[in-house]
């Protein structure tokens, strides 16, 4: 019954094993997702006109980020990341921006055209102006118009749809009509727009152009407003298509992009595994040298712990970055440290005369003050970054704190009972010696 622990540790590892292993795979269900530096992609940077927004700025910005976010998705874009973020522009000023990484794409021209022009749609009123002017024998009055926004834009729209019928000013058969559905909020704005200007035109305008200018008749509540403007209906039919795909509630502009190709992401790829492996290699050969069978078990829970993270990674899922691999190889140093700490405790309980099982139950308890502050502040760190940090410093943090509670896990629970299970309680020479530190003997004996 005393090595059931290790049977169990072992059935664990074993599985974690065949689930990491038996998953890695372009068909597997639980692949390791690359973020755009590994894997390749495209990165494009637009700027957010937002000079028209007094009014809840931010909210407009939330909503230009899903409707990309949404159109990026019908194209069949895999794993694409779509965030704000301002920038100093010249003279100070701040730009509001929105990032695009589009892994796997790393055609630029084929990633602007999966954006596409989403339209931008606007409701404004119509106000007439102008003074008398005298042609010959006739006075006529030249009327400007002026267009005063309303707030009502493709932001609150939640879909569209196309009609035929015999609306409009020209009366022809089956004129295509759209008809627009505004969501809960959009439709109480429409209405009180709609009460409020009886008998004032209402310019509907598409990417700046006005499509449609029809007159409030009366009251319109329910959030359903018609566009029946001089479209074909193939026209129809696309500006329906575009509406849905999601009408832009502010102006975007092009102001950047980058291209990382899958030849230079797979070698940063590549390179990243050989530098993690030969950390981890060159971590447990010093273990075992200098810790002997301490650091033999040290090992196997260092294994456990990269098959617990990497499940992570698979199963969360977390896409991994450079900065994540990185991440990953620093949270294999905070797994050793805790057991060096375990094992110098140990030691100074062994050279006090302290049998096996004692010296290890005093060491794990002396050093675990130590070990749980130091994991908490870097789990605090890694929430901080995390809140605070762009995306690349996200997937650190993500990485790292998730790597730190694993290597909490494994170095305090695994490691004790594997070390619990196998010592005996009787000290003999060769357990004094396979408990030690160091190359010699001197570190054992004095």
């Amino acid at each position: 019954m005393r090595f059931v622990p290790v049977i169990g540790v072992l059935i664990i590892t074993g599985l974690l094993g065949w689930f990491v292993f038996s998953s890695t795979g372009p068909n597997s269900s639980f692949p390791i997702k690359l973020g755009l530096d590994l894997a390749g992609g495209t990165e494009l940077i637009y700027k957010a006109d937002t000079s028209a927004i007094t009014t809840d700025k931010q909210g407009a910005l939330n909503a230009l980020r899903d409707v990309i976010e949404n159109r990026v998705n019908l194209f069949g874009v895999a794993e694409p990341r779509v965030e704000l973020e301002q920038s100093s522009a010249v003279a100070g000023a701040v730009e509001d921006r929105l990032l695009l990484e589009l892994p796997g794409v790393t055609d630029v021209d084929a990633a602007i055209a999966a954006i596409g022009e989403t339209p931008v749609l606007e409701f404004k009123l119509v106000s007439f102006g102008g003074t008398p002017t005298t042609v010959g024998t006739s006075t006529s009055i030249n009327v400007g118009e002026t267009y005063i926004d309303t707030g009502l834009t493709g932001r609150y729209l939640k879909s569209s749809e196309l009609q035929f019928g015999a609306g409009g000013t020209s009366g022809v058969p089956n004129q295509p009509i759209i008809v627009l559905n505004f969501n809960e909020e959009g439709a109480a704005l429409f209405e009180k727009l709609t009460a409020e200007n009886i008998g004032t035109p209402l310019a509907i305008f598409l990417d700046g152009e006005v499509i449609s200018s029809p007159i409030i008749r009366e009251a319109i509540p329910g959030g359903v407003a018609t566009i029946t403007g001089q479209f074909t209906p193939v026209e129809a039919r696309e500006l329906v298509r575009n509406l849905n795909f999601g009408a832009l509630p502010v102006p975007i502009e092009l102001a950047g992009s980058n291209t990382v190709g899958p030849t230079l992401g797979g070698e940063a790829y590549e390179a990243g595994l050989l530098a993690s492996g030969i950390g981890f290699a060159l971590v447990a050969l010093f273990m075992i040298l200098w810790y002997r069978l301490p650091g033999l078990v040290a090992t196997l829970a260092l294994i456990i712990y990269l098959l617990i993270t990497i499940a992570l990674i698979k199963v969360v899922p977390i896409t991994l970055t450079a900065s994540g691999i990185a991440a990953l190889i620093l949270s294999i140093g905070m797994a050793v440290d805790a057991n060096v700490l375990i094992f110098e405790r140990m030691k100074e309980e062994l050279r006090e005369g302290k049998g096996p099982q004692e010296a290890i139950r005093i060491g794990f308890g002396r050093a675990w003050p130590a070990i749980r502050d130091g994991h908490l502040t870097m789990i605090i760190s890694s929430i901080i970054l995390f809140w605070m940090g762009t995306s690349i410093v996200q997937g650190f943090a993500l990485v790292f704190g998730l790597g730190v509670i694993a290597s909490l896990l494994t170095a305090v629970s695994i490691t004790r009972v594997l070390l619990i299970t196998i010592v005996p309680n009787e000290t003999t020479p060769l357990w004094k010696r396979l408990l030690g530190a160091g190359f010699g003997h001197k570190n054992n004996h004095s």
